[in-house]
């Protein structure tokens, strides 16, 4: 499904960033339901006025996809400040790669495609959750190749 009307396409970035958003609420994870609704929404007003910009102006598609590689690279650095490394573990990976992920959602609402943006949100859901269950299970069958770094040094 093509979408034309920037209004559908913006309520549409705002429902699909809020699921990926709510998952992480729910987990308490650092970036949650707000974050991921406005990087979701704000990725796709960066393409909806772009595209309003190129229309307006002798622009062409090269235009609008700087616009967007800036908001990758941007949000590539929203991400990198919610992972945190203290004493030999990292955390917060998941959550600057959902981040990043939704702005991608957005940029895919932002030129229309949203079918493919759709698809993902549910593609992450499944990711988020399931495979969540599958590392779970994995840990139990195997508790020692999960141990802590750090914790299983050798003594000499």
């Amino acid at each position: 499904m093509i979408l034309d009307d920037p209004i559908l396409k913006l309520l549409l970035s705002t429902l699909l960033g809020a699921v990926i958003g709510w998952e992480r609420f729910v987990d308490h994870k650092p970036a949650g339901l707000r974050t991921h609704t406005l990087v979701c929404l704000g990725s796709t007003v960066f393409v909806v006025v772009g595209e309003r910009a190129l229309t307006g102006a002798a622009g062409n598609a090269s235009d609008l996809t700087r616009v967007m590689q800036g908001v990758i690279t941007g949000i590539g650095f929203l991400g990198a400040g919610s992972i945190i490394q203290s004493g030999g573990s990292v955390r917060g990976l998941t959550t600057a790669a959902t981040v990043w992920l939704v702005a991608a959602i957005g940029l895919a609402v932002g030129v229309g495609d949203a079918a493919v943006a759709a698809a993902v949100t549910g593609i992450a859901l499944v990711v988020l959750r399931g495979f969540r269950w599958i590392e779970g299970a994995w840990r139990e069958r195997h508790p020692s190749r999960h141990a802590r770094a750090g914790r299983e040094r050798d003594p000499s």
